[in-house]
């Protein structure tokens, strides 16, 4: 599902002799001084932390491919458009890999790292992303980086250290089960290289004031590490860090991670636009969100930078522009955390590589874009959208459910077809007076509702 990279290892040599006259053997001669691995200090603390991360119920996450993002395919390019970003609601931007590619058997990934602590000339310098991490920061939003820790580029300095990586016959290998062969798998029984990348996590946040990271290929990664690192860096004095986990595993939550993915969301509402039941949508939303400690969320989205590239845009999956919002209104009110990548909103129709530039036309689709931005600026502001519990009052072609918190409440109705449909209002909702924020009209839920086709209600206490 996604391309991925790998990190780079040595091997200590360590050289002893011993004196045949002597009952006892000498100490071990010192080794070479570049087999020894002694931790890089930690950098000067850069900016000031940020007071403004989001609690995790509140997170409203934005993911950025650099690459697609500006005709210039750097940070420079995203800090440009940071206006738009916060005008969407937003208060996390996820940055794709920003590091040096490795050119050793590569593909262009930006999954194969080949310097951890180094921001790749292709995207800028260091300076370039401190300014944005403090562009995002003045507008309450909070930024976090990917992190590949599962492997990284044939080239990476850390191949000079072998025993980091796993090996078969002596041969360092690729990540076993997958065909990801620009990248080499790192070994996490080595406490040295654990070490290292603890330090190499650690470094951004203090050199460039950055708020966390989404972390790639998370399921790959032993709890062991994610343990070890995740309690590291929720333990510097000052931070408030966000971590989410691209991955399904139930141990990321005791690990340390706040979020993690919702793959089985995003395959069933594929499936709900392509005729399947509003009904079963809703119970296995429910049911999965049923499963996942408290204060702990799932990610749920309707693209992401692995959807847009290798299954389809959601304008092609969900049915056209329409359907596409309306798939998106699911995925950020059914629960959960939402995730809106970074071209969806403009309705990107073909499909977004990572591996080489492709800018995105954010002139196209205005009112599509006028949409999301009413959406997710409703979402952030009311407490009864993010509220767990739901009232269910769905039936085979509309998704319908209500959410109250204190005095406020909010309907959500989405058709999962392209024709018309006629929906019976629950009896304990017929007769309530509503503000469609989608249209700023009145609205009155009376006992029949006709949906248009993907049509959308996002009802809300006037």
């Amino acid at each position: 599902m996604f391309v991925r990279c790998l990190l780079i290892c040595f091997l200590p040599i360590l050289l002893f002799s011993c004196k045949e006259d002597l009952p006892t053997i000498d100490p071990p001669i010192d080794p070479p001084i570049d087999s020894v691995y002694v931790p890089e200090p930690d950098p000067p603390a850069y900016g000031t932390p940020f007071s403004g991360v989001p609690a995790t119920e509140d997170v409203i996450m934005y993911e950025v491919n650099l690459r697609a993002f500006s005709p210039g395919g750097d940070l420079a390019g995203v800090e440009a458009r940071m206006d738009s970003i916060q005008s969407l609601g937003i208060n996390v931007i996820w940055l794709m890999p920003i590091h040096p590619i490795g050119s050793i058997n590569s593909v262009n990934s930006p999954y194969s790292v080949a310097d951890y602590k180094a921001v790749s000339n292709e995207y800028g310098t260091l300076d370039d992303l401190r300014s944005l991490v403090q562009a995002a920061h003045d507008r309450g939003i909070a930024v976090i980086l990917d992190w590949v820790a599962n492997h990284t580029a044939w080239d990476n300095p850390w191949m000079s250290r072998p025993e980091w990586y796993t090996q078969v016959n002596g041969e360092v290998v690729h990540p076993p089960g997958t065909g990801w062969l620009d990248v080499a798998d790192l070994n996490f029984s080595n406490q040295d290289m654990q070490t290292a990348m603890i330090s190499a996590l650690k470094y951004w946040i203090l050199a460039a004031n950055v708020d966390g990271y989404r972390c790639d290929a998370a399921d790959y990664v032993p709890y062991s590490f994610w343990k070890r690192a995740l309690d590291t860096l929720s333990n510097m004095p000052g931070r408030n860090v966000i971590l989410l986990a691209e991955g399904q595993r139930n141990d990321h939550f005791t690990a340390g991670f706040q979020m993690n993915y919702s793959w089985n969301f995003y395959g069933r509402v594929k499936d709900a636009f392509n005729g399947g039941s509003a009904l079963t949508l809703m119970s296995n939303s429910q049911s999965e969100l049923s499963g996942v400690p408290a204060t702990k969320q799932k990610l749920r989205f309707t693209t992401n930078h692995d959807e847009s590239a290798w299954d389809a845009t959601p304008v092609e999956l969900f049915g056209g522009i329409d359907g596409a919002f309306a798939a998106s209104v699911l995925a950020t009110t059914m629960g959960g955390v939402p995730l809106i990548y970074g071209s969806q909103e403009v309705g990107r129709a073909t499909p977004l590589p990572f591996f080489w530039n492709s800018p995105i036309n954010w002139n196209q689709n205005p009112d599509l874009l006028a949409r999301y931005r009413k959406l997710l600026n409703t979402y952030a502001q009311s407490p009864a959208l993010k509220a767990d519990a739901l009232s269910d009052g769905s039936d085979e072609n509309v998704v319908a459910f209500r959410k109250d918190a204190g005095s406020e409440s909010a309907v959500v109705l989405v058709n999962l077809r392209d024709t018309p449909q006629t929906f019976s209002v629950p009896v304990e909702w017929q007769g309530s007076i509503w503000q469609n924020a989608l249209d700023n009209q009145t609205d009155t839920l009376f006992s029949l509702l006709i949906l248009q086709g993907y049509g959308v209600r996002l009802l809300v206490t006037p």
